[in-house]
């Protein structure tokens, strides 16, 4: 067994690594680009080493900074991850001509399963059933379109060296495939270099299953299977285990034939064989077609480990390190169903767009597993995947771990960046998926419905203005004479105001919100960054506090400074340096949290300096704009 490995990886990964790591009492080291210098997963490791700067290609993809991290700290194995490098051949080569181990498959089982079209050759003749298509290595578009009409439309192109949907297009009639053809060519070359495709059937109602193997090189065996079919834009969005509907029948084929499929080619670790599955006429054992393999963990174990109660990390680690497989196939067994919903720092409602934005605050309920690679205070940041966490929930049953996971949805708190949190809980909640009856286009279908963003409840602003006061809904009470104490409050959500009374009397605080009265209720409250975010449903609504009594109540800053009332973009400037202004006069508009704050002069004056320009990142007192200083003086 190791004594010390690497992770070259960052993020949530690592740090699950990392865990089961120490729990073996194996030492770690973490590798780290500028960017994540105080992340996470550096923070965890035993020990550390700078690799290089923050994009991808200049740290986590370069193998010879990695390996020689591992020859510093005397680190025997390297653990890829997923991502990065953890599917490239030729740096499994290098680290093996270090000396090192490295945590994963061969460079040879890589390179075979690495180009979909030879892929799939080489598991027909294993006796993997493959989806009817041509995967020939003639690309001239007259055969290509021939061999379409020869498989029937609709069929699918796909790019060979293709992932994330890039390269891939349906077509139903044959007059729309020259052009689908280019399209798909002209993306595969950009984005893989490569711009061979193949022709696949497209499957009217498809569902995307995967099996989970494992082997150590002679032998295999398969942990049953993950349904992955609710996607978006072919990325998987809820995962689950085991599929729903599954008949014992096709389980037991589809189990198999990923077994045959990990032996052809001498498989050794964690791997996924993936299924589309024709889900028209229900689950068939002669439905399902072999897609793909990914030589490596995949994102969405943590729901295999837990209805099978095995550390895929520590089978890794032990089969790596010179063991035998650690059970036989009869010793596994599905106990209950488990999910995992990704979590991520986008903006739903404006298209599903990668957010960054720093985390003003974090918090996951108990009752649920969270993997997460960042913390309270850590900066989502543009140079890498915007995931915050995986939630993992597990049950006795279907509908128990569904019920689990919307809770679990409903009570992780994330505040200082928009997120995928809403939609999550939607999905959650939809009543096909409840059902089961899921494949890969539920979401679109429904996509206006999932990702409505709700609007502040009464209940949830007059919470906001209690906390504006400095109180809670069962604050310490004190004593009063004649009548109630009150007070107005204000708090400011994007361009709209909400104003309120609070009295106080025995009975504990209400607020008049509108001419209607309510006793605030008990919802989760953090001030951070600025902000007054109140979490109801797993919605966070961010508000800033607003003073009635401050002549300025838009953000305008007294003295010669504006600054930053919060963590934000500048969307807009409106002055230049030498503009005379008055107070009140627009300076500038920042948004955060997509709300937008206008940000105004508390006096009149000259403009002196504009330090920032629109699409500049601030954080939370930064100064935006100077007032000439000796202008407040002829002022006074």
């Amino acid at each position: 067994m190791f004594q010390k490995i690497l992770i070259a990886n960052r993020g949530e990964i690592a740090c699950r690594i990392i865990a089961t790591a120490r729990r073996m009492g194996l030492a770690t080291v973490a590798v780290y680009s500028e960017a994540d210098a105080h992340a996470r997963h550096v923070a965890l490791a035993d020990e550390t080493v700078a690799i290089g700067g923050p994009a991808p290609r200049d740290s986590y993809l370069r193998g010879d900074a990695i390996i020689a991290a591992a020859q510093a700290t005397g680190a025997q194995a390297i653990h890829p991850g997923y991502g990065f490098l953890s599917e490239n051949p030729d740096f499994v080569d290098a680290v093996e001509a270090a000396g090192l181990t490295f945590i994963g498959p061969s460079a040879k089982a890589i390179r075979a399963m690495g180009l979909k079209d030879a892929a799939k050759r080489l598991m027909s003749g294993a006796g993997v059933p493959v989806v009817p298509g041509y995967h020939g290595a003639d690309q001239q578009a007259d055969h290509l379109a021939a061999e379409a009409a020869r498989i029937g439309w609709p069929v699918l192109i796909k790019a060979v060296a293709g992932g994330g949907g890039k390269g891939m297009r349906k077509v139903t009639r044959a007059e729309d495939f020259a052009a689908a053809l280019d399209s798909a060519k002209g993306e595969a070359a950009t984005a893989f270099g490569n711009d061979a495709v193949l022709i696949e059937k497209y499957v009217e109602k498809p569902r995307h299953i995967e099996v989970q193997v494992f082997g150590d090189g002679s032998d295999a065996v398969h942990l049953f299977e993950r349904d992955c079919s609710l996607q978006r834009r072919h990325q998987k969005v809820i995962e689950e285990a085991p599929a729903p509907g599954m008949p014992a029948e096709m389980r037991a084929a589809m189990g198999e034939a990923a077994v045959r499929a990990a032996r052809a080619i001498g498989y050794k670790g964690a791997g996924t064989i993936e299924f589309i599955v024709d889900a028209s006429d229900g689950l068939r054992a002669d439905r399902f077609w072999f897609m793909e393999m990914n030589t490596r963990l995949q994102v969405e174990h943590p729901v295999t480990e837990a209805i099978t109660g095995v550390d895929l990390v520590e089978w890794q680690i032990r089969v790596a390190a010179g063991e035998a497989l650690p059970l036989r196939q009869d010793q596994l067994a599905i106990h209950g169903h488990a999910f995992e919903a990704r979590l991520y720092a986008e903006d739903v409602p404006a298209g599903f767009l990668p957010a960054t934005g720093t985390l003003a605050h974090l918090a996951f309920p108990e009752g649920a597993r969270a993997d997460t690679g960042v913390r309270t205070g850590d900066t989502i940041s543009p140079w890498y995947d915007p995931m915050i966490a995986k939630v993992i929930v597990h049950g006795p049953t279907r509908e128990v771990a569904l019920q689990k996971l919307s809770r679990a949805l409903a009570e992780t708190q994330v505040a200082g960046t928009v997120t995928n949190l809403g939609f999550l809980g939607a999905l959650a909640r939809h009543p096909g998926f409840a059902a089961g009856d899921v494949d890969t286009g539920l979401i679109e279908r429904d996509l206006e419905a999932l990702v409505s963003d709700p609007a502040p409840s009464a209940g949830v602003r007059a919470a906001a203005l209690l906390a504006s006061a400095g109180l809670t809904a069962r604050p310490a009470l004190g004593f009063t004479l004649w009548a109630p104490l009150a007070r107005r409050l204000a708090v400011r959500q994007g361009d709209e105001v909400t104003e309120g009374l609070l009295t106080l009397d025995a009975e504990g605080p209400r607020i008049t919100v509108e001419g209607e009265s309510l006793v605030p209720p008990v919802l989760p409250v953090v001030q951070a960054g600025g902000l007054i975010h109140v979490f109801d449903k797993g919605a966070c609504h961010s508000f800033a506090p607003v003073d009635p009594l401050a002549r300025e109540a838009s953000g305008g800053a007294a003295g010669n400074a504006t600054l930053s009332p919060m963590p934000g973009l500048v969307k807009a400037v409106f002055v230049a340096p030498g503009q005379a202004v008055a107070a009140g006069d627009r300076l500038a508009i920042l948004e955060a949290m997509k709300m937008e704050h206008t940000l105004t002069a508390a006096r009149d004056g000259v403009v002196a300096e504009v330090l920032v320009t629109p699409g500049t990142q601030v954080e939370a007192g930064a100064a935006l704009i100077l007032l000439d200083a000796e202008t407040a003086e002829v002022a006074a």
